[in-house]
């Protein structure tokens, strides 16, 4: 169970880093774009300066109505969230906005805009330029810290200082609510005693008690006047805001940088996603479900040295002669009990290399000194003579019957007797499609096939027949049932997996012997799980004749 689970996360890796590398451009082209324009976006938007002033909260049970013996005359303690709520108040912010327009350190831009931005969040209930965050213990004691935001450094620090006078006012006058609702209690029994007084007759005694507690009374009222200028509340400064050095935002840099981490994670899910998306073969674990076994992965040759060359010398100084000696070695072996062998070479669709990959192994089987015959049995659009042309511009013909005999492939179906081949290579002749046949299929149905390639096989140790794709004509349907055994070949990263699946099942209803594939046009950097190494030297190539 552990080897299972560990091969499935092997797999797992190996897909991803597959992934990876196939995408790779675009991975590193992700992070780079979104790092680039959130530095851009973020250089383009206004600085904002944060500002934060502390106050200390002693919450007390002390009551708040003594007047006898006491110095001051403190404040009810705070219950939780009654600050947050406060702050939010007209009651207290509306104020410090008139302070603060009056402050002519600040420009009038600034401070028109806080205006607006503020009483805004009032209505909206949902404050963002001033916040309060508090650090108390289980009795209420502790700090709360009154952070501003704003453009201009000044404006940050003199908004801090200024709601958090606010909030200290607005908690003193908590405790001045008692003393000045006691005020207007002595008042109103002062008023009541002066109303007896002056209302009626009274008798010495009766007047006598009625000054005494008046006395009393005014007593009383001066001693809590005076404690009206000794009131506090829970809240005391401890430290004021100062003007702000650097932004608190925008941080183009750190926002660059998380950006880019971003762009690198959406880069790799988006490779990951586009790999498990993709229904083209690229490796040989993708023929595995169609039951086809991989022969050989050849890689993908450039341009310029196939324009230079042609493809049969680009494919020796690329490296390829090892590629096609795997090929070579796996259709021999297959093939080891049947002489003289037949193998047609085909394709799902036009354009995946079948004929390159044709005349790559005819050459690496004439190098191991092999007679090959190359069948150029794609009567539309043949393509063996075009494959040869740049690598052998003279053509030497040589008979395989009756001087002047049939130099194309159509021909010598209808006379296989006589024939005459072109010679390309030591141990390697073609025997051409000539023109292109509409109705080629006719062709086929008409000539003696079997015997044809019974004939020739004679002359030769191994005969590869180059036919149509399978999904474009039926050509090779009716060419497959006298070969031997067939090869189809499937481009990297171009032929649909379940386009395979198609042409496999035709090839089988037809009664095909189709012993495996060739995954063409690899791409080297992407794929590195090859069977073989690209660090030998090609061979020497043979004498021309």
């Amino acid at each position: 169970m552990k080897e299972n689970e560990s091969q499935i996360r092997e797999v797992d890796i190996s897909f991803l880093w597959r992934a990876l590398k196939r995408y790779l451009p675009w991975v590193l082209m992700a992070p780079v774009l979104l790092g680039t324009l959130a530095f851009v976006l973020s250089r383009q938007q206004p600085a904002v300066y944060e500002a934060a002033a502390t106050l200390f909260a002693t919450n007390t049970t002390a009551a708040p109505d003594s007047v006898s013996g006491q110095a001051t005359v403190n404040a009810p303690p705070l219950p939780e969230g009654v600050m947050s709520q406060a702050l939010q108040s007209e009651q207290i912010l509306l104020p410090v906005l008139q302070t603060l327009e009056k402050n002519s350190a600040i420009p009038q831009e600034e401070k028109a805009r806080l205006g607006r931005q503020i009483r805004r969040e009032i209505q909206d209930q949902n404050l963002k330029t001033l916040t309060l965050t508090s650090r108390l213990d289980f009795n209420g004691n502790g700090t709360y810290t009154v952070r501003s935001r704003a453009r201009h450094p000044e404006a940050a620090r003199v908004l801090a200082n200024l709601t958090s006078a606010a909030l200290v006012n607005w908690d003193r006058g908590r405790g001045l609510t008692t003393i000045r609702l006691g005020l207007s209690g002595f008042d109103a029994q002062l008023k009541e005693i002066n109303a007896q007084l002056s209302g009626r007759a009274l008798t010495p005694t009766e007047r006598q008690s009625l000054l005494a507690r008046q006395a009393r009374i005014q007593d009383s009222r001066v001693q809590l006047a005076i404690l009206e200028n000794s009131a506090v509340g829970v809240l005391s400064p401890l430290v004021s805001a100062q003007v702000p050095r650097l932004p608190v935002s925008p941080k183009p840099l750190r926002n660059a940088v998380l950006a880019a981490l971003l762009g690198l994670l959406l880069g790799v899910a988006g490779a990951a996603l586009a790999s498990l998306s993709d229904r083209t073969i690229r490796t040989e674990e993708d023929m595995l479900p169609l039951g086809l076994p991989t022969l050989a992965t050849l890689p993908r040759l450039r341009q310029r040295d196939v324009l230079l060359r042609g493809i049969v010398r680009a494919a020796r100084q690329a490296g390829l002669y090892e590629a096609v000696g795997f090929l070579r070695v796996n259709l021999m072996a297959t093939l080891a009990t049947r002489p003289h062998p037949v193998v047609m070479m085909t394709s799902t669709a036009p354009g995946e290399g079948k004929s390159s990959v044709t005349a790559t192994l005819a050459d690496g089987m004439a190098s191991s000194g092999q007679r090959v015959l190359i069948i150029d049995a794609d009567l539309r659009r043949g393509t063996q003579a075009a494959v040869w042309k740049k690598y052998d511009e003279v053509g030497n013909w040589k008979t395989l019957g009756a001087t002047g005999g049939a130099r194309t492939t159509p021909e010598a179906l209808l006379r296989p007797h006589e024939i005459e081949v072109l010679q390309v290579e030591p141990n390697v002749d073609v025997l051409p499609a000539g023109p292109g046949i509409a109705n080629s299929l006719s062709i086929f149905n008409q000539a003696d096939i079997m015997q044809a390639l019974n004939l020739w096989r004679q002359h030769y140790d191994v005969i590869l027949v180059d036919t149509a794709p399978l999904l474009a004509l039926a050509d090779g349907l009716v060419l497959g049932r006298h070969a031997d055994a067939v090869i189809m070949v499937v481009e990297y990263g171009q032929t649909n997996i379940h386009g395979a699946a198609s042409a496999l099942r035709r090839a089988e209803q037809a009664g095909l012997k189709i012993i495996g594939s060739v995954i063409n046009k690899a791409n080297a950097r992407e794929e590195s799980s090859y069977n073989y190494s690209y660090s030998y030297g090609a061979p020497a190539e043979p004498e021309r004749v």
